[in-house]
């Protein structure tokens, strides 16, 4: 029972001390120099003096191992710590200072002039007598610093104006400084006037932003605390000072324009970084007539000097964070005796205390980032982004109405060729960069698909500690703007344009392998949409590999499938997506592991370097290698083969078990069905002013390839119900045609989709031509690399006699089972003046468009 209320007790005053501690840095900090100078005597503190001036501090740490404050170096310094004095003969500060009265105190912490002025203005014989004061002296450089005019002012009415002044330095009360709390607000012994107290975490102690620079000098009638300035009376909020200042009238058009400035006339402890009319006036005459007409912009803009925490300047020894009203941070410093707002030089009036904060006068506007247009965001690492986005034209797609994400590539990604470029194409590449909606870097997700304002969709792909799009990963630097995001990227982003197997068969190096791939019958994994992570050996991982030696391996379909499948891997796996230095672990379609890690910006593939990286396709990534991988833990049973490996593979020991087989791998990852569909561009007209387009993407399932362990789909149709009319449109007989069709479609197998995309809208005749223009030319556009499908002998058989008129192959994985219900479709399927109608509709060039989904 002893030890637990032992215990109990040694928490409470444990708790206790922390509490004090937290409310007296001052005394904390005093402390830690009072440690630092135990090797020159008792009572002895160290100190630090910015050279070249009198200003000295008790040290943070921070400031003591830097050696300097606010970017100066300081020396240090030896007194005695406040209370304590020297002896003749002896080390250190042996001895406890005498205790006076308040006016003889005075005299013995060295204020001196405040002691003769408290003399002047018949102050000594209350401060001698009884009583508990708080005396806030100012020092006698602090009187040195006063101005002339208001010197003299005190010292020609020393019975009035120098006895209250002195009077506003006082408290009724004993107050030592672990008793001034920041925040609170003390009553001087003139007209109740309000002293603001501020105590700092780095031990700095302000009453209205005059700092105390020797504390706690106890009196026998109170205390004494020696400060730097002398004190001036304050009534006016921020708001009050910002109204009748003609220097702030600008400041003060905006602030009203957003409503911010009622806030500064609020109760609060704030601190305002005011922009002079002469700082507004530098700013770009575009830029400011933008945000003053924007009320979102503009207060982000007011509420972004103002800082809700009251911050004096002698309080700020180094560079500090703090947030703003607007939500983001500022940095605010000190060089010297000036103050610096992120990291520049541009305070030009410190400590204009109010009853409710403090306001320095700065000579530059500070532009938050949502203020920004997105194309301001740009940073200098980005400036060649930037630049270029200006000189091609592309900044002024960039309306401040719209919303946009900027993908930004480093300036060093920027080759001397990229530079040199044709200016068309080098436009294309930064369109590549420019998403069409704003999107955060908290709404992205893996396999999100971006358009750009060129057209592209652009991958997203999301690991552990990395966000990527295509082959370009973010590094940090994010920002969102008044109409947009910008991400900051390593690399430039090339879309991909082709699949695993065109590039394979488009680049000589991968000949053999692609040979090889063929054989195992792997073409259409490689082909079809998908997800892949392909490990490419050049033709270099290949020789000695003779003729017959392939020949042996083509033969055991198996084991190529095996060592092949132990190539790829399900997902994308960008190499500047992974951790630097860490080992990944990616499962093959094999079955067996490899291990992938990045080192100096080289992806390790089983310890084996990568040739080259991140060749993107529309269904996956290249990385290429010189040295054919194999499973370590995987025995060959063959002799032949086991000498045909070692041939290849050198870098490990590859198991042998006598008659040991490779696993059948199944190509049942991947299915493949085939849609046919008929595209007809349709114009609808419901009013002569309203005009708008209409692309189907419909038709029966004509033929379809039905591999093993797959159902059939069945369509059911209603007989269409097709009604004709006319009706007058601008005084004009027009023909219209209709069509109901009621449709059924039970899906018991591999989805197949009906897709009907209307596209908005247009007043203007010529926009809607030119987008309809734009929409044939898509469909009857063939797509690069697909034609391959076409030379398949079923596929051959189902097309026989479709000629050319099917031109674009799209490839959809299986989608699961479903049931659609029956829906009924009308359409109008033409408008037109009255005259004899085609039987088929046709574009330019004259024949039916019509296209061919692979799903």
């Amino acid at each position: 029972m002893k030890i637990f209320f032992l215990f109990t007790f040694s928490i409470f005053l444990l708790s206790a001390f922390e509490q004090a501690a937290a409310s007296a840095h001052y005394d904390k900090i005093l402390t830690h120099s009072r440690i630092r100078a135990r090797d020159q005597g008792p009572n002895v503190c160290a100190l630090q003096q910015v050279m070249g001036t009198k200003k000295k501090y008790f040290s943070t740490c921070r400031n003591w191992y830097q050696g300097a404050i606010c970017g100066k170096k300081a020396t240090v310094l030896y007194e005695c710590c406040p209370g304590y004095m020297k002896m003749d003969g002896m080390r250190g500060c042996p001895a406890v200072a005498p205790i006076d009265h308040v006016y003889g105190t005075l005299g013995i912490v060295g204020a001196t002039s405040t002691q003769q002025y408290s003399d002047m203005s018949k102050l000594r014989e209350e401060i001698e007598g009884r009583g508990s004061f708080t005396f806030f002296a100012p020092s006698n450089e602090a009187w040195e610093q006063l101005s002339s005019e208001i010197h003299r002012n005190l010292v020609d009415n020393v019975n009035i104006e120098l006895y209250n002044a002195l009077h506003h330095h006082m408290v009724n009360k004993r107050v030592l400084t672990k008793d001034l709390k920041n925040g609170m607000t003390l009553v001087s012994m003139y007209n109740d006037q309000k002293l603001l107290i501020n105590h700092y975490p780095n031990g700095v102690v302000t009453v209205n932003c005059a700092r105390v620079i020797h504390g706690n000098q106890i009196a026998t009638n109170g205390v004494v605390h020696v400060i730097d300035r002398v004190l001036t009376a304050i009534g006016n909020t921020i708001q009050d000072f910002i109204e009748v200042e003609d220097d702030l009238s600008s400041l003060r058009a905006a602030a009203i324009t957003s409503d911010v400035l009622d806030i500064l006339g609020r109760p609060g402890h704030y601190t305002l970084f005011a922009p002079t009319n002469e700082a507004f006036e530098r700013l770009p005459r575009g830029v400011l007539e933008r945000i003053m007409g924007d009320k979102v912009a503009s207060e982000a803009l007011v509420k972004f000097h103002i800082l809700n925490t009251l911050q004096c300047s002698e309080a700020i020894t180094g560079g500090a964070v703090y947030e703003t009203l607007e939500g983001n941070t500022v940095e605010i410093g000190c060089d010297g005796e000036s103050l610096t707002v992120n990291g520049v030089k541009m305070v030009k009036r410190k400590d204009i205390v109010t009853s409710n904060g403090v306001i320095h006068l700065i000579d530059e506007v500070l532009i938050p980032d949502s203020a920004k247009q997105v194309i301001e965001l740009g940073g200098a690492q980005q400036s060649t982004f930037r630049e270029l986005v200006a000189q091609l034209g592309l900044a002024s797609s960039l309306r401040p109405e719209g919303q946009y994400t900027l993908l930004a590539p480093l300036n060093g990604a920027f080759s001397d060729d990229t530079l040199r470029m044709d200016q068309r194409l080098l436009k294309t590449i930064l369109q590549n960069h420019i998403i069409k909606v704003k999107v955060g870097l908290n709404e992205l997700y893996n396999g999100q698909e971006l358009e750009t304002i060129g057209g592209k969709l652009l991958r997203v792909f999301v690991y552990r500690t990395a966000v990527c799009i295509e082959n370009s990963c973010m590094v940090r630097g994010s920002k969102e703007g008044r109409n947009g995001f910008i991400h900051i990227f390593r690399q430039i982003i090339n879309p991909a344009e082709k699949t695993l197997h065109e590039m394979l068969r488009n680049d000589k190096r991968f000949s053999v392998f692609l040979s090889l791939v063929k054989a195992a019958d792997l073409d259409d994994v490689l082909s079809q949409p998908g997800e892949w992570t392909l490990f490419v050996p050049t033709n270099d991982a290949f020789k000695g590999l003779t003729d017959d030696d392939k020949d042996i391996l083509i033969r055991d379909k198996n084991a190529l499938r095996n060592i092949l499948l132990y190539h790829l891997t399900q997902g994308v796996f960008i190499g500047s997506g992974f951790e630097p230095g860490v080992t990944n672990i990616l499962k093959t379609i094999q079955g067996g592991k490899l291990y992938l890690k990045t080192v100096n910006d080289t992806l390790l593939v089983n310890e084996l370097k990568s040739r080259e990286s991140d060749l993107m396709a529309t269904n996956g990534v290249i990385h290429v290698i010189d040295k054919l991988l194999y499973p370590a833990d995987l025995p060959v049973g063959n002799d032949q083969l086991l000498t045909i490996l070692k041939k290849l593979i050198k870098y490990i020991q590859i198991k042998f078990v006598r008659d040991s087989t490779f696993k059948e791998i199944p190509l049942t990852f991947y299915k493949i069905n085939i849609i046919e569909s008929n595209v007809q561009p349709i114009i609808r007209k419901e009013d002569p002013s309203i005009t708008q387009l209409t692309k189907l993407i419909e038709g029966e399932p004509e033929f379809k390839i039905v591999r093993e362990g797959e159902t059939i789909t069945k369509v059911i149709h209603g007989e269409p119900i097709i009604k004709t009319y006319t009706k007058i449109i601008d005084g004009r007989p027009v023909e219209v045609t209709e069509k109901k069709v009621t449709e059924e479609r039970i899906i018991q197998g591999p989805e197949i989709k009906y897709t009907r995309i209307t596209a908005g809208g247009s007043d203007n005749e010529e926009k809607l031509k030119k987008l309809l223009e734009e929409e044939v030319t898509k469909v009857t556009k063939f797509i690069e690399g697909d034609g391959h499908l076409l030379e398949d002998e079923e596929i051959k058989r189902l097309l026989q006699g479709a000629g050319t008129e099917y031109t674009k192959v799209t490839k959809v994985i299986e989608g699961e089972p479903q049931i659609i219900e029956r829906e009924i479709k009308k359409v109008h399927l033409e408008e037109a003046p009255v005259r004899k109608v085609q039987p088929t509709r046709r574009t330019q060039g004259g024949a039916a468009r019509r296209r061919t989904r692979l799903a």
